[in-house]
């Protein structure tokens, strides 16, 4: 069955992409965020969970862009996610002009402020860099509707839940979505922190 109820562009640049039919997984998943629960999404590698989360990104941004702060952010592991996530963002973005921009411990701070400042959709980042990012007024959520984990798992033995925690206990009416190959404890912590009733779709 192909990719459908999604936005036409959306659709459009699918087509382009030579994306025809969702793995069985992207099937399941999307249409769930698309409705605005908070997901978590457990499958192995190669499942499509990467297509999948940038799909729904857009589609939850209806695929343009719009005002000059972030709507939706992705929290990565570290710098070389962040990059490769931003690279297969722009495959997509590049048929709609939304503007994604990576934040990492490695870069400047004050050059990222900067950046972000001139406007931006989504906003690729390390917990730690955002949670500095947000805390030094850095950067405004204001508008943000959508937090993403691409992968949860590299959160298990470090303290980066309470980073995420911080951003998203401030913010009122935030889906979020959580990527995860299996259910570590720190994956099963989030359940009690913004992942209350939360739906799972495993593959």
């Amino acid at each position: 069955m192909p990719f459908k109820k999604l936005t036409p562009s959306l659709l459009e640049t699918l087509a382009k992409l030579n994306f025809e039919e969702p793995t069985p997984f992207q099937d399941k998943i999307i249409p769930k965020i698309k409705s605005g629960a908070n997901v978590f999404g457990i499958a192995a590698t190669d499942s499509g969970k990467t297509t999948a989360l940038i799909i729904s990104v857009l589609q939850k941004l209806k695929n343009i862009p719009e005002g000059d702060n972030p709507r939706a952010i992705v929290f990565v592991k570290d710098k070389n996610a962040a990059l490769e996530l931003e690279d297969k963002f722009k495959k997509f973005t590049k048929y709609s002009g939304i503007r994604t921009y990576s934040v990492v411990e490695e870069h400047h701070i004050y050059n990222q402020k900067d950046m972000i400042y001139i406007g931006t959709d989504i906003v690729i980042a390390t917990p730690k860099r955002l949670n500095k990012l947000y805390f030094q007024n850095g950067i405004n959520l204001n508008q943000l509707e959508l937090i993403v984990i691409e992968d949860a798992n590299f959160l298990n033995g470090k303290d980066l839940l309470t980073d995420i925690n911080r951003v998203s206990e401030s913010i009122k009416k935030l889906q979020h979505v959580v990527f995860a190959t299996h259910f570590g404890t720190k994956v099963e912590q989030m359940k009690n922190l913004f992942m209350q009733n939360s739906i799972t779709i495993k593959t």
